[in-house]
């Protein structure tokens, strides 16, 4: 049988054990965390494939002259548990020489992105072009995704595509970024700023969401001043009151295919849902992605008689009331257009 101060050394000589056990496990995996990789670079980017398995992002940093140990590499993102939660993509990581500082990076760093702006007034094709310029994104799998009816539906979306709904805005994209991503970005930031009391106007003057989208990117196509946007809305308001046609020229240079241009008598004759010179109401959609300015005016016109206007020839409009005035303020803006003309034939 075991004395008192037997089993009291054996008690202790099991913990001192165990203590020494565990503390050579610490210093294990403190060695293997702190284990230099010798990456020479102060800032490098670093691109991690989608789908691809933790022995291949070792391999990918090793390609890359990031690691020179992989299998260390690989041990430490064991050992701190982020086995699935190294993100593809591209990133750019600062200082990181040893595993630690590498994984810790790739898993709470931030992506390297682009800046895209996207303009008040361009279509789903020219957003498309922008990403294929910016991003490498070609633009028929741009254009594919923004007519994706799961999609569509996902945000109660009753077009046929995003026309109308892509905010513009300047917005951070990652090179990798789908388009799905970049349209679900576009369509939240527009949710974000329609307001509830908006939809609430909305109501008011009895107009569905794609009717004032519709109109505020006819508005958008025609007005280049904001405070001439709502004076705009109200021509359009009571056109649509008085079942007038609408005769947006916009609408025309949506469905020619070498817009923008001038406008050509034949061109007001062409058979679309979209010519809202041989149609009443509004068009089907959206010609374009408007802007706020545009959509507030589209839900807030100004108050006013006007029935017509025609541009100046400086980026504002002439309005009108009657026919009779708005073909005076035609033949007016004809007539600077000739002098114009001359001076500059004078000037060559």
């Amino acid at each position: 049988m075991k004395t008192k101060s037997q089993f009291r050394f054996s008690q202790n000589f099991t913990e001192i054990v165990a203590v020494t056990v565990l503390g050579a496990f610490l210093v294990f995996y403190l060695i293997v965390l702190i284990w230099p990789q010798g990456n020479p670079y102060d800032s490098v980017k670093v691109t991690i494939p989608k789908g691809a398995s933790l022995k291949e992002v070792g391999f990918t940093l090793k390609n890359q002259n990031v690691i020179k140990n992989d299998n260390s590499f690989l041990l430490a993102v064991k050992v701190l548990g982020y086995e699935k939660d190294i993100p593809a993509g591209k990133f750019r990581l600062e200082k990181a020489s040893n595993n630690f500082q590498i994984i810790d990076q790739l898993v709470n760093g931030i992506q390297v992105s682009k800046r895209v702006t996207i303009r008040e007034g361009w279509t789903i094709s020219m957003v498309a072009k922008e990403l294929e310029k910016t991003l490498g994104i070609e633009t028929k799998f741009f254009e594919e995704a923004s007519k994706n009816k799961i999609l569509l539906k996902k945000w109660k979306i009753s077009g046929k595509s995003f026309e109308g709904y892509l905010f513009p805005n300047t917005y951070q994209f990652t090179e990798d970024e789908l388009p799905f991503d970049i349209i679900n970005r576009m369509v939240r930031e527009y949710k974000n700023n329609f307001s509830d009391q908006m939809y609430a106007r909305m109501k008011q003057i009895e107009m569905s969401e794609l009717e004032v989208l519709t109109l505020a990117s006819i508005i958008e196509g025609e007005a280049i001043h904001d405070r001439e946007r709502p004076i705009i809305s109200g021509v359009y308001h009571n056109r649509l009151n008085i079942g007038m046609r609408l005769q947006a020229d916009p609408t025309i240079q949506y469905i020619i295919d070498d817009s923008p241009r001038r406008l050509l008598n034949r061109d007001l004759k062409i058979d679309s849902p979209y010519n809202t010179y041989l149609n009443q109401g509004l068009p089907p959609g959206p010609i374009n992605n408007p802007g706020f300015e545009s959509i507030k005016a589209a839900l807030y016109p100004d108050i006013n008689d006007y029935l017509y206007f025609v541009a100046r020839g400086d980026g504002y409009h002439t309005f009108s009331k009657t026919k009779d005035q708005h073909n005076k303020a035609k033949r007016d803006f004809q007539k600077v257009r000739r002098n114009l003309r001359k001076q500059k034939l004078k000037r060559g």
